[in-house]
């Protein structure tokens, strides 16, 4: 059992990120706890250090590169035998010099779902499979029957969230059938908000909740993708709790608050999931939004940016 008042170390860790979406991991060098274990690179975030200070300094220590451009990503506390941590991670986007090794540790490009080097650390499964979730959720919310149009107007690999609530069970059943060959075939992932039960034996890779269902449910369905809508900071840190792989946070937007704002807000504690930015009819763009600590963006569609 962990002490409840033990210490929580702050710590950061970044991922650098190539264009072809492949991310570096580093094994901790000798000497250290878990030495020979895979990790994002990082460390202890100095008192009076701001996390971006801190992540900047890290990687000139570790590997001689300087971070030039990075966006906060996600929070996760975790307990190990020899202390209890706090990290927040970072996808890092361009950098100046070649990583190097300067503390005898070894790097590795590695690809999202397709990890070959062990063994990892811990406390990081969870963000190796965040890394694997694209960058862009796609809604349908069309009533479509014209698959090859919906298909046609992905952006490439994305999440295709089917969101039908006038279909009956037996025509959801007949879409998700007719889209999964090719979703799948993309890369992509299929996922559909309804009842659990409605999908079982489907070729749908997981369900996404509305928030109804989020606040009523005990236990995370069993299924190995599960998202959710959230429309407060509540809702965010109960997906969290159950251990969802992602939310939806619908914003609002006005001439005087524009949504990146209502992001920056939802966002600017911990974040406990990958957050999928959902701004409807206001310019939000995929940039915009991870400078605010979005994993991505939600398209809607007949209506993609």
């Amino acid at each position: 059992m962990h002490s409840s008042n033990k210490k929580i170390i702050p710590v950061v860790a970044g991922a650098l990120m190539r264009a072809d979406g492949a991310f570096m991991l580093g094994s901790r060098p000798a000497g250290k706890p878990y030495a020979g274990y895979w990790e994002f690179p990082g460390g202890k975030v100095e008192p009076g250090e701001s996390l971006f200070d801190a992540l900047v300094r890290e990687f000139s220590e570790e590997m001689g590169i300087t971070v030039t451009q990075a966006t906060p990503w996600l929070t996760r506390v975790h307990h190990y035998e020899h202390a209890s941590v706090e990290l927040t991670f970072f996808r890092i986007w361009a950098w100046d010099g070649e990583p190097q090794s300067c503390e005898g540790q070894a790097f590795a490009w590695q690809m999202p779902g397709q990890e070959t080097v062990s063994p990892m650390l811990p406390a990081n499964g969870p963000i190796l499979k965040s890394l694997s979730l694209p960058d862009y959720c796609v809604r349908t919310c069309s009533n479509p029957t014209d698959t090859a149009a919906t298909l046609a107007a992905l952006p490439g690999r994305a999440l295709l969230l089917v969101d039908e609530p006038a279909l009956e069970r037996h025509e959801l059943a007949a879409l998700l059938q007719a889209l999964a060959p090719d979703v799948h075939a993309s890369g992509g992932l299929l996922l559909a908000k309804a009842d659990p039960a409605w999908l079982t034996g489907l070729p749908v890779d997981g369900v996404h909740l509305s928030q109804q269902a989020l606040d009523t449910l005990t236990d995370r369905p069993d299924f190995p993708w599960v998202g959710a809508e959230v429309a407060s900071l509540a809702g965010l840190a109960r997906a969290g709790a159950l251990a969802l792989d992602y939310v939806c946070v619908a914003l609002t937007a006005t001439d005087t608050e524009p949504a990146g704002r209502e992001l920056g807000t939802y966002l600017a504690g911990s974040i406990p999931l990958p957050v999928f930015a959902d701004a409807g009819g206001a310019v939000l763009d995929l940039d915009a939004a991870r400078t605010y600590g979005a994993h991505g963006v939600v398209l809607t569609q007949g209506g993609m940016r």
